[in-house]
């Protein structure tokens, strides 16, 4: 029982260790296509200025504080990063590269990052294997994710090295890939979980005079938790659909601060109950989680030749995570509901606890 209460609080105590950043951990984005000869790869790698610090020590007088005269001044010493821990080779043989051009600065998820020039000559259009190591001794859970020619992959830990084959893609290839980066999404993506699980909290519990008591009815719970459940995930599949496909262009930015104002609002609701009927409340703010979900699926980008099959896959794997946290977490709660201080101490102690980590997240969003 014990060991129950802590596995919670380890939760969500790891979610704030995350510097409020849910969706952004270490990533680095790789972007390359052909030349009109089809021998040249021509593109960019964006670092976040945090992670090339670590790498390069941009912070030249160590006030804090990197500037771009700084990062001019370490040229020499990003080019031979980017030199040892990205390559290209066809049937074993090392393209040229060359990273000659201007540097540029962008922004994802309000983090700066460096856009640095990158150009591989090659033999020709062949199947090319890209190696990545960036990163990976210092942060196990940095990835990188790379499109090339409109093909999408993500580089992590366990995948340093992957083939890219510019034919045409098959059916069956583009829906595994945009499952499993669905899948990976929802199982980092803190804010959506802190979201699903506050929600979850009250799920086994009704309000009676003014307190909340057990709810005795396992089929009560079940239905309550599926009405929750159905509302956030067609909110989200809109959303996420319509924004994928251009049909809206919303700020990313307040995108990110309502996600984190959601979740605040659930939290602090389970111990001052303002709405007891969660449905619509749930659908409202799935509106605005589809429209953070789609950020990253525009991060990852829509396979140039089954772009629908992408947004489709994408979406199944969102809901495929959220249903394995759902078959986690549900089990547990129904268990602890039997317990009086679960209602008194645990369900609005938790509560508590996430409204401060989604608090924080607001303010840093803003």
């Amino acid at each position: 029982m014990r060991s129950t209460y802590l596995c919670f609080f380890a939760l969500c105590l790891f979610a704030f260790t995350n510097n409020g950043f849910a969706h952004q951990l270490s990533t680095s984005y790789i972007v390359l296509n052909n030349n009109i000869d089809k021998t040249q790869y021509i593109g960019h790698w964006q670092i976040s200025i945090a992670d090339l610090e670590h790498a390069v020590a941009l912070d030249l007088n160590n006030d804090g504080q990197i500037t771009w005269a700084e990062i001019k001044a370490k040229r020499s010493s990003i080019t031979q990063f980017v030199e040892q821990n990205i390559s290209f080779t066809q049937d074993l043989k090392a393209c040229l590269l060359n990273n000659e051009g201007p540097f540029k600065l962008d922004t994802h998820f309000n983090q700066p990052y460096l856009q640095i020039p990158i150009r591989f000559y090659c033999d020709n259009n062949t199947t090319t294997l890209l190696t990545y190591s960036a990163f990976f001794n210092r942060d196990a859970s940095h990835k990188s994710i790379v499109n090339i020619n409109g093909v999408s992959r993500v580089f992590d830990y366990h995948n340093q090295k992957q083939a890219f084959n510019f034919e045409q893609t098959s059916y069956l290839e583009t829906f595994n890939q945009y499952v499993y980066q669905g899948v990976l999404h929802i199982w980092i993506g803190i804010d959506h979980i802190l979201f699903l699980i506050v929600l979850l909290l009250t799920c086994v519990l009704v309000r009676r005079d003014k307190t909340w008591q057990r709810s005795s009815s396992k089929i009560k719970i079940i239905k309550h938790t599926a009405w929750i459940v159905t509302a956030f995930t067609l909110a989200h599949s809109i959303t996420l659909t319509a924004t994928a496909m251009n049909l809206v262009s919303p700020n990313s930015r307040w995108v990110e601060l309502g996600i984190a104002v959601s979740v605040l609002f659930a939290a602090l609701n389970n111990v001052w109950p303002v709405v007891i009927r969660l449905g619509w409340l749930t659908f409202g703010f799935g509106l605005l989680h589809g429209m953070g979900f789609a950020s990253v699926l525009g991060e990852l980008g829509l396979s140039e030749d089954y772009q629908l099959l992408s947004i489709i896959a994408f979406n199944l794997g969102v809901e495929l995570g959220q249903l394995s946290i759902l078959c986690l977490s549900l089990p547990i709660l129904i268990y602890l509901r039997n317990y009086n201080w679960y209602q008194k101490w645990l369900m609005p102690s938790g509560s508590i606890l996430i409204a401060l980590i989604a608090l924080q997240w607001s303010i840093e969003r803003y």
